[in-house]
């Protein structure tokens, strides 16, 4: 018996449900920015797509989702930056390095794009009530994220920097949630701030200026609270004898940009 049937089969289906999902959004994008979101059903967008509603609904749960599912992939990021930074950086420090490079690369997800189609698509978002209001709902998973991260290594923290060391405070859940709730409240702020720019007529390039110096201050306030509670990954002496994992955080206090 041919064993390898049933995994070329899996992935083939896999691979026809991604092309239908992306089919899906791509048919109500053209809708939505021709029309408006608030004109376009549901039933419009299937019919256009050839398929029915509840084969639609199976993919996205709402209409808001077909338009806001590629932020979906953004949910994790932050969460991932401050997971995956290197040794010596804070939270703070990750986040914003990760940002000013995102600027550099004229990311959407910053704001600062003027290419035609994603300015039209960001103020179709933020002119629509409904769509404000399901975007708070992946703002939330991404603090969700960012803070399980926070609390693990505040829980698991055991080696300190030397420039913070005497204090074994550790922050608690409510401290990882506050800390994660400023850190993406501020990302998004900054991405909606460098939208009005594009809105307002301005190239990326043009902007890039103003929005690293707007990123820069951002991060810098909160810096100044958040790295005395979350602070920098340190590596342990072993590291130097050719260890490659950096210790947790450590969450003591004392520890600045």
């Amino acid at each position: 018996m041919d064993n390898t049937s049933a995994p070329q089969t899996t992935g083939l289906r896999e691979a026809k449900k991604q092309r239908t999902r992306q089919q899906l959004a791509a048919t109500a994008l053209e809708l939505f920015l021709e029309r408006g979101f608030d004109a376009v059903s549901v039933a419009d967008v299937a019919a256009a797509a050839e398929v029915s509603k509840p084969t639609l609904f199976r993919y996205y749960p709402s209409k808001e989702d077909l338009l806001l599912d590629r932020f979906a992939d953004h949910q994790d990021e932050a969460a991932r930056v401050v997971r995956e930074r290197p040794a010596g950086q804070t939270p703070v420090e990750a986040l914003h390095d990760h940002f000013i490079a995102a600027l550099a690369a004229h990311d959407p997800i910053t704001g600062l794009c003027d290419h035609p189609n994603v300015v039209v698509f960001q103020r179709l978002l933020y002119s629509t009530a409904s769509l404000k209001s399901r975007l708070a709902h992946y703002a939330e998973r991404e603090v969700d994220l960012l803070a399980a991260v926070l609390e693990a290594e505040a829980g698991a923290g055991t080696e300190t920097d030397p420039a913070a060391a005497g204090s074994g405070a550790k922050p608690q859940l409510l401290s990882a949630r506050l800390a994660a709730l400023y850190l993406v409240t501020a990302r998004h702020e900054l991405g909606r701030a460098n939208w009005l720019r594009m809105d307002a007529g301005q190239s990326a390039a043009e902007a890039h200026a103003a929005a690293v110096a707007d990123a820069d201050a951002a991060f810098a306030m909160l810096g100044e609270g958040l790295n005395r509670t979350l602070a920098a990954r340190v590596r342990p002496a072993s590291s130097a004898a050719g260890a490659v994992d950096p210790a947790p955080i450590s969450p003591t206090p004392g520890a600045g940009q």
